[in-house]
């Protein structure tokens, strides 16, 4: 196990600068070429030097892998001049650092074909199996695709290589492995490059190499972005630590001696690794507490690796019996792990000089998974093949990623999702049987009863944190004890989405929140094409049955739908008009032997404005109607007052009142998609409407005029107040039953004391 480590822990810039170094060598000694054939060669030798882990008919196939690529990219050049397969067998060199299988190797050898070559993924698998060919696919960009604009193509991009990541881990490791020594060699690239691809890797890649515990690969990649998007901060900083390591040059060998010496005295024996921060996490410290790099302090941290867990608990209290702690700097990740598997002890030290110091206890187990995460699989199978230790990590949330995309049609919706799941500051929370749940920072209740089951986020009502009752919108602190409450009929609140943090959650509610608009939708839509069709003299609505299946095909063909239950979905939100469909239902029903009801035409049509071009029938409505309807805010109708309704294309029906300025703008400009609506007789819930009150300012005036309200049973559920010293205008937003309820509610206020005026706020008409 340890050559392993040591191997996983070099990874760094010596592989990129040795194989560029021999390609350029092998350029100057011979002719192109030839030149191009030796530096390829000398590249593949380097590749088989790592592959001793596999069996020789695994070499074989990787052997044939790098035929194919070498053949597809015959010609290509990368922008150093050196043959393109150096790229290929470098990334290829990289998995296998990580001990990656046969297949893996092989999809990174030819991880580019399909997208430079015209290779087919059926050609590919034909050659090196269908799980090969899955790989290569994953990986492969959508260039051949046709999007709107650039963030679509890249959102699609990345969707599918998460998806493929979701099905198998090693996508995302060849992936990262290609990024990395895309970031070594960006030297050679053109300038104006560097800041898109170094940005993309900061915010995307980096994320999700820590996400999934590469660390040694995520601190590489962030220094790597921070070198080429700010190269000279980068050549600042540098020559600072280079300064101050030539200041305190002893100081990592004496904390070593002194830290193995104080654990030998105890019978402990350890691995003891000194290191300077990564230059990008010194700029982000100094950056995030606008610190000057003399006042950072901890630029140096320890790493002691022991053979068993009890180990690590006793050297923390000796070292810190050797060494002052610094308050409020401790953490135990190994009794609660990180998400992506990391366990490790966490504390810093005022060390010599009084410089402070960082130093993590773990044992050599837990160091492999801290620096390799999901790729610590396969380095234990290389020497426990039924070893599972490692397989679930980063598990949890690979899974999710399926999930999400269930529920995300829109690759942009889907890569924000993702997103916000990437940067996991962690809060550890309890579930009331005390199983312990890691969250994002700023998470809160409703994310984590999405966590513990989306059926418990679905129907959330309550919930007590620590026995306490507490808003769903409360944000979980470390140590929380949560129970969620939950009601059968319950629904997620559409508010939700403006406080929930996890994309899991988010892409639930949102997908909940589609699903019941179409559902209403069709109900809507239903509801509409009876009433058009009892314009048509039509009393009934045909049902989907087999006597009318060829009918139903036929109005399909007609409106472009696929299915009756989109074709009512799209009556509901207005992108079909209800009085057309109902006139071509009518006319083949007339061919099946139908015959329309003169009387019912007579009586619709008795009741129709005569101002009205198309009949549509007339729609009650009561206000259980969902989202699909809209009560219109400019107007804010209740019942009693004489409406009108637009169908909007794609966004419902909205109902005016018949005096409304924007609704008779509307009816002007496009007088087809009106028709006709009336209240239900009784209402199954209370409207909105508008309310000004005028007072004499004085102290508690606001409460009295309130309390007038609600003693008038009128919900209040908007208020503003004017800013003038004498007279003030209050202006609320009341729920109300109807047009005698609100009389009542501003009589009420009229009545109070200091009220001037209390009236119901209307638009202004058209000028």
């Amino acid at each position: 196990m340890r050559p392993q480590i040591a191997a996983l822990s070099a990874t760094v810039w010596g592989m990129g600068r040795i194989e560029k170094a021999s390609a350029v060598s092998a350029m100057s000694k011979q002719g192109p070429g030839s030149a191009a054939h030796s530096a390829a060669a000398a590249s593949f030798a380097a590749l088989l030097s790592k592959l001793d882990y596999l069996s020789e008919s695994d070499i074989e196939d990787i052997r044939k892998a790098y035929k194919f690529a070498d053949e597809a990219h015959l010609g290509q050049m990368r922008h150093s001049g050196a043959p393109y397969i150096t790229h290929p067998i470098s990334v290829a060199g990289l998995c296998a650092e990580w001990k990656l299988d046969a297949q893996a190797l092989m999809a990174a050898l030819m991880h580019d074909v399909l997208e430079d070559s015209g290779i087919t993924k059926i050609e590919m698998a034909e050659r090196f199996g269908v799980t090969v060919a899955d790989l290569v696919d994953g990986l492969t960009k959508l260039e051949r695709l046709e999007f709107d604009n650039r963030e679509d193509n890249q959102a699609e991009s990345f969707r599918k290589m998460l998806l493929a990541m979701a099905r198998d881990v090693r996508v995302i490791l060849i992936k990262l492995a290609d990024r990395l020594h895309n970031m070594r060699t960006m030297g050679d690239m053109p300038r104006d490059k560097w800041g898109r691809i170094s940005s993309e890797t900061a915010d995307i890649y980096a994320p999700i190499a820590h996400r999934l515990g590469l660390n040694v690969t995520y601190r590489e990649l962030q220094d790597l972005s921070f070198r080429f998007l700010h190269p000279w901060r980068y050549q600042t900083l540098s020559k600072a630590v280079a300064s101050a390591r030539r200041r305190r040059n002893n100081l990592v060998e004496r904390v070593k001696d002194e830290v193995l010496n104080g654990l030998a005295n105890h019978n402990l024996y350890a691995d003891v690794q000194g290191r300077e921060k990564t230059l990008y996490s010194i700029y982000e410290k100094m950056t995030e507490k606008r610190l000057t790099f003399s006042q950072v302090s901890d630029l140096y941290g320890f790493r002691v690796i022991l053979p068993k867990l009890a180990d690590c608990y006793t050297s923390l209290g000796l070292l810190h019996q050797l060494y002052k702690p610094v308050p409020g700097r401790f953490k135990d990740y190994i009794a609660i792990p990180k998400l992506n598997g990391y366990q490790s002890l966490h504390t810093t030290l005022v060390g010599p000089a009084g410089i402070n110091i960082e130093i993590q206890f773990r044992t050599t187990d837990m160091d492999v998974v801290a620096e390799s995460g999901v790729a610590a699989h396969w380095l234990y199978k290389a020497d426990d093949p039924t070893s599972e230790h490692s397989q679930k990590l980063g598990a949890q949330w690979v899974q999710s990623l399926l999930d999400i995309q269930q529920e995300t049609r829109d690759a942009a919706e889907f890569w924000d999702h993702i997103k916000i799941d990437l940067f996991p500051d962690s809060v550890y929370v309890f579930t009331p049987k005390g199983k312990i749940l890691s969250m994002p920072k700023g998470a809160t209740l409703v994310d984590f009863a999405f966590a513990i089951h989306s059926d418990v986020g679905q129907h959330a009502v309550a919930a007590t944190v620590n026995g306490e009752p507490a808003p769903l919108r409360s944000e979980l602190q470390n140590g929380d004890v949560i129970e969620i409450e939950t009601a059968s009929m319950s629904q997620p609140n559409p508010a939700w989405l403006s406080f929930v943090q996890t994309g899991r959650a988010r892409s639930k509610i949102r997908n909940h929140l589609k699903q019941m608009e179409e559902d209403q939708s069709r109900v809507l839509g239903e509801r509409m094409l009876r009433q058009a069709l009892r314009a048509e003299g039509i009393a009934q609505l045909p049902e989907d049955t087999e006597t009318y299946t060829k009918l139903w095909e036929k109005v399909l063909r007609f409106t472009g739908n696929k299915t009756r239950d989109d074709l009512m979905a799209d009556i509901g939100l207005g992108r079909r008009i209800a009085s057309m469909v109902a006139k071509k239902t009518t006319a083949l029903l007339i061919e099946l032997g139908s015959r329309p009801d003169m009387l019912l035409i007579t009586n619709v049509r008795f009741t129709q404005p005569t101002n009205e071009t198309v009949s549509q029938g007339v729609l009650t409505l009561d206000g259980s109607e969902g989202a699909t309807v809209q009560y219109a805010h400019c107007c804010s109708p209740i019942p009693g007052d004489k409406i009108v309704g637009y169908l909007g294309r794609g966004e419902g029906l909205a109902v005016h009142t018949d005096e409304c300025p924007t609704g008779k703008r509307l009816l002007q400009r496009d007088k087809e998609r009106f028709l006709q609506v009336e209240w239900a007789d009784e209402p199954t819930r209370a409207f909105e409407s508008k309310v000004l009150v005028t007072v004499d300012n004085g102290k508690g005036i606001l409460a009295r005029v309130a309390g007038a309200l609600t003693s008038a049973e009128a919900d209040i559920t908007h208020v503003e107040m004017g800013s003038d010293r004498t007279q003030v205008e209050l202006r609320f937003t009341v729920a109300v039953r109807h047009r005698r309820h609100l009389a009542d509610v501003l009589r009420t206020a009229k009545r109070t004391p200091h009220v001037l005026r209390a009236q119901r706020v209307k638009p202004k008409p058209l000028s």
